[in-house]
């Protein structure tokens, strides 16, 4: 590979990327109308700059095709239980519930959007936890942008021990990492970083629902839960890294349900102008009427299933063995540029198994669900048809932002423009490198929307460049996951899963506009905490 990393390349390589931002952030253009844009630029980089002929250029856009297919089979699922749950009138049973449940709203608000959303992430992950926990979170009154922001936050710390430590695992096989001391040492600054990001997240949380006031409110819960969620991973990643996540995140729902009865939240309470809550309604409209005999464990009933299911499919092996026997995978030749960028064949090219995927966890979910609706009496034999026409309407134009974003991240990496940004930072950089470290694990998940995806791309590249700047491998690859992690809050294709079962797609530039200063911010802290840490080593 004789690529030229200089000031030009690199500014073309990022072309495409602040294209995107400015699209969204800027002119608040929505990413089904932004994605499309930044992925023609990226085209016309790769043939005019970056001598990629047709055969690269097809072969990296079939790729995406195939990646796209499996988050736009869990956008339609997601989007399906959610229409199956609003048809009944489900949602309106849970607002009533959950109030009873925790009274005060600021705890409801975390134990959805940070608590639930990271158990969905310990166990699916792909986005699942946004695009289920959002619509939840408008449905006990937050503003449905709001409802997206909080949930992209809250689960985010499980980025990388999450869906049963399969980001980590990339990072590892990537790496080729076999020393077992050191892929602990590796996780150990990993959970340190995330374990900030985790009470980073909630604290901000509590601060969007209501400033100083919700920060003291919320102080025991922030410290409660962040402990069990950030300290119990940073405990069993030197156990069982595969469960580092899921665990603490079990432990975590038991600990809001023992902190709603606490003495300090077992009470009614409230910031009345919170500007992410919609209070429209008076309190008396707000207990909505609903079936008789329903409560919230019948109206939860689609989401039971779903735990259910995927609990006993991914953790049984001997199950997830044989329903992961069967599976289908594209095959592509080998491919390279003009510069002599390479990219292998495949022979099976990421097979999706489909009795193991989360897509058909959340369509299961949703066909029971329905078929117990209707058997109550909660929705008719009409409803079918309606909810499966909302569904393919929403899903529609969501799918195309997806398409088109993986397209731009897939043609960057395969063109080489991804490896021009990364070493042309590393080269500038020398030792200061470690500051701009988690930055590339940011990127890699901003671009692909998965911190296993940014783990793939960027892993080896990071242990390289550790070696060649003698740096301490473990503290560069347990940021650049950390940066990862961070990375998949401002994922504009997990921002589309949110706006879309919310109900405000092409709101994704005002979303991106809230979240991505406070990812910057705490990615540089990691950065400068790392490059500290550096010269002490």
């Amino acid at each position: 590979m004789n690529l030229p990393i200089s000031i030009t390349m690199w500014i073309l390589a990022l072309f495409p990327i602040l294209i995107l931002l400015i699209l969204m952030i800027k002119f608040q253009w929505g990413a089904p109308k932004a994605a499309p844009i930044g992925l023609i630029i990226t085209i016309i980089n790769s043939i005019i700059f970056f001598k990629a002929g047709m055969v690269v250029i097809s072969t990296e856009l079939l790729k995406a095709m195939w990646n796209a297919f499996t988050i736009i089979i869990i956008i339609f699922t997601a989007i399906l239980m959610y229409e199956v749950t609003n048809e009944a009138k489900a949602f309106k049973v849970l607002k009533n519930s959950m109030e009873k449940i925790a009274p005060n709203e600021l705890l409801r608000i975390i134990g959805i959007g940070v608590v639930f959303a990271s158990f969905l992430q310990g166990v699916t992950g792909f986005g699942v936890p946004v695009a289920v926990t959002a619509p939840l979170l408008v449905g006990i009154g937050v503003k449905p942008m709001w409802a997206v922001i909080i949930p992209l936050l809250g689960h985010s710390w499980a980025g990388t021990f999450g869906t049963l430590a399969i980001a980590w695992l990339s990072l590892i096989m990537q790496t080729g990492i076999k020393d077992i001391l050191l892929i602990k040492q590796t996780a150990f600054f990993a959970c340190s970083f995330i374990w900030i990001l985790n009470i980073t997240a909630i604290t901000v949380i509590c601060w969007f629902y209501g400033g100083k006031k919700a920060v003291r409110k919320g102080f025991l819960a922030i410290l409660i839960i962040s402990t069990v969620q950030g300290g119990g991973q940073l405990l069993f990643c030197q156990i069982n890294q595969v469960l580092a996540c899921f665990i603490p995140s079990c432990i975590a729902l038991a600990a809001f349900l023992l902190l709603s009865r606490s003495r300090y939240y077992k009470k009614h309470w409230e910031i009345e102008n919170s500007k992410i809550m919609s209070r429209n309604l008076s309190r008396k409209e707000m207990v909505f009427s609903v079936k008789e005999n329903m409560n919230i464990h019948q109206a939860f009933i689609p989401y039971y299933v779903m735990t259910v299911i995927t609990l006993v499919v991914l953790l049984i092996p001997k199950i997830n063995s044989f329903l992961g026997h069967w599976s289908i995978a594209l095959n592509f030749n080998e491919t390279r540029t003009g510069y002599g960028v390479v990219n292998l064949g495949v022979e099976s090219y990421l097979p999706i198994k489909p009795l193991t995927n989360a897509g058909t966890f959340l369509f299961i979910s949703a066909v029971c669900g329905f078929v117990y609706y209707l058997s109550k009496g909660y929705l008719t034999g009409e409803s079918g048809k309606s909810i499966l026409k909302r569904a393919v309407k929403k899903t529609i134009p969501s799918s195309m932002a997806v398409m088109s974003l993986i397209m731009m991240s897939k043609v960057m990496g395969g063109t080489g423009q991804t490896t021009v940004l990364s070493l042309g930072i590393a080269k500038v950089l020398g030792s200061y490198y470690s500051i701009i470290d988690p930055f590339i694990g940011l990127l890699g998940s901003f671009m692909t929307g998965s911190n296993m995806s940014s783990n793939i791309i960027f892993g080896d590249f990071q242990l390289t460049t550790s070696k060649i700047l003698n740096l301490k491998a473990s503290a560069i690859l347990g940021a650049h996951t950390a940066g990862g992690a961070i990375g998949t809050a401002i994922s504009p294709g997990n921002i589309v899963l949110g706006t879309t079962t919310a109900g405000v797609l092409g709101k994704e530039g005002t979303v991106l506009r809230k979240i991505l200063p406070i990812a910057l911010i705490l990615t540089l802290i990691f950065g400068l905490i790392l490059y500290g840490a550096q010269i002490a080593f």
